[in-house]
């Protein structure tokens, strides 16, 4: 890969922005967490213009790591199965990375102890609602920063249901429509499927081929999001193989993404590729 990619070296300074539910030190260590740091780190010391967006979850000591709210930002309500779901947005530095996370925060959604789980352990039955909550709010968020993307990398399963919504929704959208997909697949899943929330509010949006979200297994849910992007990177061997066939099936280049893992330095001419 590193062959593949190394003509690429020059790369003209992008806007990247990083979707993922799991980012360090704000969720305790996983490859995923790890590489929701590193990414927009290394990218931002080679000079790129880097946004970070993931949920405010519970678990996340707002004094510890100085959160704060952004009054400017907040205010939007976000429609969610025909309600108004208010949208705050807080953000934080993280200390010697020398790079900002924009939080989505939800009184209804977020504020609660548990990340996906109760006291008891088991799911909560609003999941799929609040992965679209999250979704959604990313995109009016940047919208109302008045900022281009030029690359949108997405990480965990909590960002599935952004990809159609781009495709769809904002295609023409002058904020998104020359954006560059880029899933990284982890092989980070959950038991059973979510509810039905995420499928309801899809649907209520208009949302179309969306076939995979009406049984919202983790498979199901990459497979309903790989075949909207640009390009797929496998980062592990735990990756199902299910979500590989969709994406190749709707045509998506799948690539090996593990040495972006111990060299995230390669993703700088990785990105630069895609415009080629």
């Amino acid at each position: 890969m590193k062959d593949k990619f190394r003509t690429f070296a020059s790369m003209a300074k992008r806007r990247i922005l990083y979707v993922s539910h799991e980012i360090k030190p704000y969720f305790p260590d996983s490859d995923l967490a790890k590489a929701g740091l590193a990414f927009p780190k290394k990218m931002n010391d080679k000079g790129h213009e880097i946004r970070v967006f993931m949920p405010r979850f519970g678990s996340i000591n707002e004094r510890r790591h100085q959160l704060h709210e952004v009054i400017r930002l907040s205010g939007i309500n976000v429609v969610i199965n025909d309600l108004d779901q208010p949208l705050i947005i807080k953000v934080a530095s993280i200390p010697g990375a020398r790079i900002q996370v924009y939080f989505i925060d939800n009184e209804d959604y977020f504020k609660r102890k548990g990340t996906w789980v109760d006291k008891e352990n088991k799911f909560y039955k609003d999941n799929g609602e609040r992965t679209l909550f999250f979704c959604k709010s990313v995109i009016e968020t940047i919208k109302k920063l008045g900022w281009k993307p030029d690359v949108i990398h997405f990480m965990g399963w909590m960002s599935t249901a952004m990809p159609a919504y781009l495709r769809q929704f904002n295609s023409e959208d002058p904020y998104f429509n020359d954006a560059k997909l880029v899933y990284s697949l982890f092989g980070d899943s959950f038991d059973g499927k979510l509810d039905s929330g995420i499928t309801k509010g899809m649907e209520f949006d208009g949302v179309e081929n969306m076939e995979e979200f009406k049984k919202p297994t983790s498979d199901n849910l990459f497979a309903g999001a790989v075949k909207h992007v640009d390009a797929v990177l496998k980062m592990n061997d735990k990756v199902s193989q299910v979500q590989i066939d969709a994406a190749e099936s709707a045509g998506v280049k799948v690539l090996d993404g593990k040495v972006f893992i111990d060299t995230p330095a390669e993703l700088d001419s990785f990105y630069e590729s895609l415009f080629e």
